[in-house]
């Protein structure tokens, strides 16, 4: 099997194999993130590299009405992958984790993010944990940060543009098809969770049928 560019540019070819090589070359996270940050930056500097088709918003999507999850690429392994979350204006995200490393810029619009604590690391059969929220922010086009769980892993985002927000998602798993959680923090509620791609079925239940 080979590699799956559903994005298939020069933009994407370059920058995957550039973030491959920097990942290959190092285990530790935070060495590979600063090392990854200036080539993000500028795939979020160039406004025309990502195709129309992974602009839209549909009908539905796993996470809430009219947002888009677009796969622009993933490897074999299920251990890198890179998307476009596309929502409406208005649109708010469940408040979700992505259970791993990771880099997730601002492309097109603004959205206010909520970033949240769990008070004790959620595992695969917790339904409950109690939840703080720790910070808030205002991103604009060219803002990112890094997901280095349990740090900062959990938020949830809303377009506040008047135009369709785009953030552009490189972590180190296949994440429209693993299974992670929702929250919510009035109750402590956790769910399982999967977002799906709007372009892409997912091929395996990879969750604990024992949960």
């Amino acid at each position: 099997m080979t590699d799956e560019f559903i994005c298939n540019t020069s933009e994407v070819r370059s920058f995957i194999g550039m973030v491959k090589e920097i990942v290959s070359g190092t285990d530790s996270v935070e060495t590979r993130l600063t090392a990854i940050r200036p080539h993000f930056s500028r795939m979020m500097a160039d406004p025309d590299w990502l195709p129309a088709e992974f602009r839209r918003t549909p009908e539905a999507g796993g996470m809430g009405k009219g947002i888009a999850n677009w796969l622009l690429y993933r490897d074999t392994e299920g251990t890198l992958s890179l998307c476009a979350l596309v929502l409406p204006p208005g649109a708010v995200t469940p408040i979700h984790d992505h259970l791993a490393w990771g880099l997730v810029g601002l492309y097109v619009g603004e959205q206010d993010e909520e970033i949240y604590e769990a008070a004790t690391p959620v595992g695969p059969d917790d339904r409950h944990t109690n939840l703080t929220l720790v910070s808030k922010k205002h991103l604009n086009v060219g803002s990112f940060y890094e997901l280095i769980p349990p740090k900062g892993d959990i938020h949830r985002v809303v377009t506040t543009s008047d135009e369709p927000s785009i953030s552009l998602h490189l972590l180190g798993n296949d994440v429209g098809c693993i299974w992670r959680h929702t929250f919510v923090p009035e109750t402590g509620a956790v769910a399982p969770f999967r977002s799906g791609y709007s372009n892409k079925e997912c091929e395996n239940d990879n969750r604990n049928h024992d949960s």
